[in-house]
């Protein structure tokens, strides 16, 4: 059977914890800080759990994970 190919994309952008979660980023950081309320930003520092549906993909991305 062959191996399994990683998305790149998916491997620098997502980490597996230790109890099978997927962390990422949080999302709308990159630019257009000036419009965003200060209590957004607050909120999205550091990174964030996926839901289960968005996890159930990413899993599919990362096979050996």
């Amino acid at each position: 059977m062959p191996k399994l190919k990683t998305k790149s994309g998916a491997k620098k952008r997502f980490k597996v914890t230790g109890t099978g979660k997927i962390v990422s980023a949080q999302a709308g950081k990159q630019h257009g800080m000036i419009k965003r309320s200060t209590k957004f930003i607050r909120k999205a520092r550091g990174t964030t759990i996926l839901c289960d549906q968005d996890a159930k993909t990413i899993k599919q991305f990362l096979p050996y994970k």
